[in-house]
């Protein structure tokens, strides 16, 4: 197979563009000074933790994660139980993040 040329990667990259540009702006003009249903607004608002989430679900849990042993694939779960405790304690992101560095280096030493 033969490298894609500068005129293809152009064409590509000018489509890709619009196409972004398309998804992102249209809804934006179209949706402008409209008042959606509230089962939408309410459907709309469950997307941010369920996109966090699956990154979350990604990183912690992987295939191959007790190829290692227990204790490295145990680290980052106790880590993020730990993130979870002091979110449903204090509802702050900046405590979130440094109890969940925190712990995971504590972990990690151990």
């Amino acid at each position: 197979m033969e490298p894609m040329g500068w005129g293809d990667f152009l064409v590509v990259f000018a489509c890709c563009a619009v196409t972004m540009l398309v998804c992102r702006a249209v809804p934006l003009f179209a949706l402008k000074g409209r008042q959606l249903p509230e089962g939408v607004e309410r459907a709309l608002g469950f997307i941010p933790p369920a996109a966090f989430a699956a990154l979350v679900a990604n990183d912690l849990l992987t295939p191959g994660m007790f190829d290692a042993g227990l204790w490295p694939a145990a680290a980052p779960l106790l880590a993020a139980g730990v993130v979870a405790l002091v979110a449903w304690r204090t509802k702050s992101l900046l405590w979130c993040a440094v109890s969940g560095v925190a712990s995971y280096a504590l972990l990690s030493l151990v």
